[in-house]
């Protein structure tokens, strides 16, 4: 069998592949194509003399040299120096053994599950804490988000300047749909608790939705600011009974209720004003007090009372000589 030298045209791209019909090449590459593994030297022969063949692609196929320029070889055997040549064997790798089944791998959850009371005394359960039980001249900050975040801008650079520590409870919601103000909040080191996720009465829910709806937030609170809400609670619309507070406990949470509500939440429509809310809050003053401010505006009248008047409720405690802890204090 014959070897061929076959000029194989490069198109002007460079790829080195036969041009497709219709083109010109631009410049020819001489390849030996070998039909078989038969390696010989080749005796030359007397030229034969045929029609030329036409250098120019047919239907896609490499132009091919006159068979005149194709050497036929004579022997069929291999050269004695290449018989000769010592077979190489390569070493055999042996891998160790894969032990089946492979081991079940799981990725780490956002946090630890809540334990059942871990690291909160247990004198704190079993109530909603309407108060720090302290004699000590000090009052806690306790800021609920639920309806929108209007009002945050300005709380937290009111206690910022004034460096006033407080507690914000989030719901799942708020945390959702404010993830840049739950950040600040956590940002700015406040304490945070959980205010649940959907904000629904509790006392109308099981036991089941109550863990839903205590979990939810935590997850939602979690992924939102990188901080832990637990171990502190707060009811929405503060309606609770002994079953949703044992309920609560139960997965690990204290519940804090207030001393006094600021009512800045009513609005201007509802005959409040940053004057009345700072009233409320001095005239209910005790140590441990715990004051319940909002962190939205009226969904009417769009007033945010409480952030408007947090300066002169910081500075109307401070001149009666109190001031200001965040709620873990109540777990010390």
């Amino acid at each position: 069998m014959g070897l061929a030298l076959v000029t194989v045209a490069a198109c002007e791209n460079g790829s080195g592949r036969p041009c497709a019909a219709g083109t010109s090449p631009t410049r020819s590459t001489g390849r030996v194509l070998s039909p078989g593994p038969v390696v010989a030297e080749a005796s030359p022969v007397a030229p034969t003399q045929s029609a030329p063949t036409s250098s120019a692609p047919t239907s896609g196929a490499p132009a091919t040299e006159p068979p005149s320029q194709v050497a036929t070889p004579t022997a069929t055997a291999l050269p004695a120096a290449i018989a000769a040549r010592p077979s190489v064997s390569l070493p055999t790798v042996s891998l160790p053994p894969v032990p089946l089944p492979l081991p079940r791998v799981s990725l780490p959850p956002i946090g630890p599950p809540p334990t059942p009371g871990a690291g909160v005394p247990g004198r704190l359960f079993g109530r909603d804490w309407d108060r720090i039980p302290t004699d000590r001249k000090v009052v806690a900050l306790t800021f609920d988000a639920g309806a929108n975040a209007d009002g945050v801008g300005l709380i937290l650079a009111t206690l910022t300047r004034e460096h006033v520590p407080a507690t914000f409870f989030l719901t799942g919601d708020f945390a959702d749909d404010y993830p840049a103000q739950a950040r600040n909040i956590a940002v700015g080191g406040f304490r945070l608790g959980n205010y649940s996720a959907t904000h629904p009465s509790f006392t109308t829910l099981t036991d089941s939705a109550i863990r839903d709806q205590i979990l939810g937030a935590e997850h939602d609170i979690r992924v939102a600011t990188g901080g832990d809400p637990r171990p502190l609670f707060r009811f929405p619309f503060g309606e609770r009974d002994q079953r949703t507070i044992a309920a609560v406990n139960t997965l690990g949470y204290v519940t804090v209720r207030w001393t006094v509500d600021t009512l800045g939440w009513q609005g201007t429509s509802g005959g409040r004003s940053a004057e009345s809310v700072t009233s409320r809050v001095v005239a209910a003053l005790t140590p441990g007090e715990i004051v319940l401010l909002h962190l939205g505006s009226h969904p009417q009248d769009h007033s945010t009372l409480d952030a408007d008047a947090l300066p002169e409720i910081i500075a109307a405690l401070r001149d009666r000589g109190y001031g200001f802890v965040t709620l873990a204090s109540l777990l010390a």
